[in-house]
C-alpha cells in the first residue's frame, strides 16, 4: 500500500510506509492505557513539511493515529513533534484538538516563542518539548537557547523530552543535567545492544538515571535497537529479544519513572516496518507482572500528562 505525500511532498526514496495491518495484540492492555510516544504527519496538503527537514515521510494523520490507538486496546496517546515538521507544531496541536483530550502533545519550540503561543499549545494539550540531538536527523541548536526554553517552559509545569544515541551522553551529561525540569529520554538513550548490560556505556545511563530523579525513560522502539531482528526472521517469542535484557533492567529499577509508546508510524526505518500489535506483544516481555504493566502504560504516563486526573 503506497502512501506517497500529496501535493507538491514526495516521500524519500526507501522510506517504509507504516504497516497498515497490524494485528491484535493478545495482551489485553489495562485500562486507561497510554500510547506515550508516537507522531503525526502531514497529511502534506494540510500541514506542510518544514524546509528544513532531513526526510520527508509518508502522510499519517490523526484519524490514521487514532485508528490504531483503538485497534491495539489503548485509551490515550502522546503525540511527539516530528522533526520532519520543525517548529510548526499545527499538525501535532491539530490532532490534540481533535482528540476529545485524549491525547497530549511534546512540542520543538524555538527561542522566539511567545508566551501567548507556548499558551496556546498548553490550551491544547501540550505538556513538554524535546531537544533533539542525534545529529542525522537535525542541525545543532546551541545549548544556551536550549537551556532558555527549558526555563520558560518550566513556568507552565511542562518536561523537557531527550533524544540522544549513547555514544553522546558523557559530552551531553552537564546540559541534561543541569535541566530545570523533568527529563524524559526517549528509548533508553539508544543503547548499543551488543555491548554488555553489564558494560560502561548502559551503566552511565542507569547512573543518569539512579543520580538524577528528574529523569524517566522511554522503554520503547525495540525494532530501531534490536540487532537480532523482527519476528519474520525469529519467530514471534524470538523478536527483538536482545533489547529485552535493557528495557526491563530500566522497568525494574525505575518502575515508577518509565513509559512506553508504539513510535508509530515509525519514522526513518530503513530495514522493516514492526506490526504495531506484535509491538504490544513485546511488553510481557519487559514488563513481566501486572503490577508493572499498570505503571509503565497507566500509572506514570497520566501522572505525567494528566496529573488532574489522578
Amino acid at each position: 500500500m503506497s502512501m506517497t505525500t500529496t501535493g507538491e511532498f514526495v516521500k524519500t526514496a526507501g522510506w517504509l510506509d507504516w504497516f497498515s495491518g497490524p494485528s491484535i495484540p493478545r495482551l489485553k492492555v489495562p485500562a486507561n492505557a497510554v500510547d506515550a510516544h508516537c507522531h503525526v504527519f502531514g497529511p502534506g496538503h494540510l500541514f506542510p513539511y518544514a524546509s528544513e527537514r532531513k526526510y520527508t515521510p509518508c502522510d499519517a494523520s490523526k484519524d490514521q493515529l487514532f485508528a490504531l490507538r483503538d485497534r491495539l486496546g489503548f485509551s490515550r496517546n502522546v503525540v511527539v513533534q516530528a522533526t520532519c515538521h520543525g517548529a510548526d507544531n499545527r499538525a501535532m496541536v491539530d490532532a490534540l484538538l481533535h482528540s476529545q483530550g485524549r491525547a497530549r502533545g511534546v512540542a520543538t519550540v524555538r527561542r522566539s516563542v511567545t508566551d501567548a503561543e507556548l499558551q496556546a499549545m498548553h490550551d491544547a494539550g501540550v505538556r513538554g518539548v524535546r531537544f533533539n540531538f542525534v545529529k542525522r536527523l537535525v542541525d545543532f541548536t546551541p545549548k544556551d537557547e536550549l537551556l532558555e526554553i527549558a526555563g520558560r517552559i518550566a513556568n507552565w509545569n511542562w518536561h523537557v523530552v531527550i533524544y540522544f544515541e549513547a555514544v553522546d551522553l558523557p559530552e551531553l551529561w552537564d546540559f541534561f543535567t543541569a535541566l530545570p525540569t523533568t527529563v524524559v529520554v526517549d528509548h533508553m538513550g539508544r543503547p548499543d545492544v551488543r555491548k554488555p548490560l553489564d558494560g560502561p556505556e548502559f551503566g552511565l545511563f542507569l547512573r543518569f538515571m539512579r543520580e538524577h530523579p528528574n529523569v524517566w525513560s522511554k522503554v520503547s522502539c525495540p525494532e530501531r535497537l534490536s540487532v537480532s531482528g523482527p519476528p519474520a526472521l525469529h519467530g514471534e517469542q524470538s523478536a527483538y529479544q536482545d533489547v529485552v535484557p535493557f528495557a526491563r533492567t530500566v522497568v525494574e529499577e525505575f518502575s515508577d519513572r518509565v513509559l512506553w509508546g508504539t513510535d508509530w508510524p515509525h519514522p526513518n526505518l530503513k530495514d522493516h516496518m514492526p506490526d504495531d500489535g506484535l509491538l504490544v506483544d513485546f511488553i510481557p516481555h519487559i514488563a513481566p507482572t501486572l503490577e508493572l504493566q499498570r505503571r509503565l502504560l497507566v500509572d506514570n504516563p497520566m501522572r505525567l500528562y494528566w496529573p488532574e486526573e489522578c
